[in-house]
């Protein structure tokens, strides 16, 4: 069977890069071991997405934003950075007439929504319940070949099988991972006092507490911790486990109860050597996966299906091959480009505030003053959220946008 791109993986990114390159006229398959049932109908998994304003700008291209519920849609109205050591806070709160730095939103309805798209658009095939025997990626061809299946062959092949990708693995590009030996519990709690819709990242001895705003007396709890507190907590009954995440939030929100299932998940960090070989491009978090503590992940992913799709854009447009390693290295670079100072800047933010030595506390502190006092810092954190823009803009446009973040309100 003959397609100009296979996808493996129908993940919220897979999906959304199908969405993005078939109607540029592109043949797709998308390869998923999970039955087309479950992702028409995703199960609730305890992870809710922070969407920036660029995001949501491509998701509305896409034609997702639209099919998820408006009730499920959660403003993020402002961020505050706490220590355990720091009465007060870095605040970042909107700019430019924004209301809002992002959206809240389950990332189970994001996958049924991405789904919905690909199912209203021609040109995608689905081959589910789906295990690969074998594959390659070379200069002159790229084929899939499914366990009792027929053999796909692409012009392009992408793996986007997760941060622990075995399509990349299988095609001997290496991995840079990092086990912080930790693990995030998450779940939703209801509280007694309004959170206004501001989300909270709180570094704490032992623990990193983080509290995702969703409707104004419940919210998404996320608890770092070793892996075997993680699980240990999780087991707990619902009343004993209510009552330790009031004690580890301080009794901030007031009382708190259990309002759903808690999933737990091991904390590793990913970042490929390469993004690209002959014919082959990995998305997602087969290219970056992120530590969850600056809620980016799954935007980098999106920010790397409008570069692949770009590309294919030209390719389209010019006649070329999908699979023309110029189009190819210009992804990559771009992507990598784009990656590379965030994957580095949360893998610092991480080491300083989870490290609870007696210096780490002074220089955390330290930081977060620092941070709380330059108004300008913190409107390019904001600025950063909030830009809705290109996700490669052009050198003027960045410095321009720079410029006016320095500027006083």
């Amino acid at each position: 069977m003959q397609y100009d791109v296979v996808i493996v993986g129908a993940g919220p990114v897979g999906l959304c890069l199908a969405r993005a390159v078939a109607p540029l006229g592109l043949k797709v398959a998308l390869v998923e071991r999970q039955p087309r049932a479950a992702l028409a109908e995703p199960a609730f998994d305890g992870r809710e997405i922070a969407l920036t304003h660029a995001s949501m700008r491509l998701l509305d291209e896409l034609g997702v934003n639209g099919r998820i519920p408006a009730a499920e849609i959660h403003p993020l109205r402002q961020a505050r950075v706490m220590d355990r050591d720091l009465a007060e806070a870095m605040v970042v709160r909107p700019h430019g007439g924004h209301d809002r730095l992002g959206n809240l939103v389950p990332n189970h309805l994001i996958r049924r929504a991405a789904w919905e798209a690909v199912q209203a658009t021609p040109g995608i095939e689905l081959h589910d319940q789906a295990r690969i025997g074998s594959l390659h990626a070379g200069a002159d061809s790229a084929w899939v070949q499914l366990q009792d299946g027929p053999r796909l062959q692409a012009r392009l092949l992408v793996a986007a099988d997760s941060r622990f990708s075995e399509t990349r693995r299988a095609l001997g590009i290496d991995a840079d991972l990092h086990d912080f030996g930790k693990s995030m519990l998450v779940c939703r709690m209801r509280h007694e006092q309004p959170h206004h819709h501001v989300a909270w990242e709180w570094f704490g001895t032992g623990a990193t507490r983080a509290l995702l705003p969703l409707d104004e007396h419940l919210a998404s709890a996320v608890l770092t911790l070793p892996g075997e507190q993680a699980r240990a907590l999780a087991a707990m009954d619902e009343a004993a486990f209510a009552a330790e995440v009031e004690r580890l939030f301080d009794g901030r929100l007031g009382r708190m109860e259990l309002a759903g299932t808690r999933h737990v998940y091991p904390l590793v960090a990913t970042w490929s050597r390469r993004f690209v070989g002959p014919r082959l491009a990995l998305a997602g978090d087969a290219a970056v996966g992120m530590h969850p503590v600056t809620a980016h992940g799954f935007n980098l992913g999106l920010a790397g299906v409008e570069r692949l799709a770009a590309v294919l854009r030209i390719a389209v447009r010019q006649g070329r091959d999908p699979g023309d390693p110029a189009l190819l290295a210009m992804y990559q670079r771009r992507h990598r480009q784009g990656c590379w100072p965030l994957f580095q800047a949360t893998r610092a933010v991480v080491g300083l505030y989870t490290n609870d030595r007696p210096a780490a506390r002074v220089l955390r502190a330290a930081t977060l003053r620092a941070g709380a006092a330059l108004a300008p810092f913190r409107r390019l954190v904001a600025a950063s959220l909030t830009d809705a823009g290109p996700v490669d803009a052009s050198p003027l446009q960045r410095l321009r946008a720079g410029l006016s973040q320095l500027r006083p309100s």
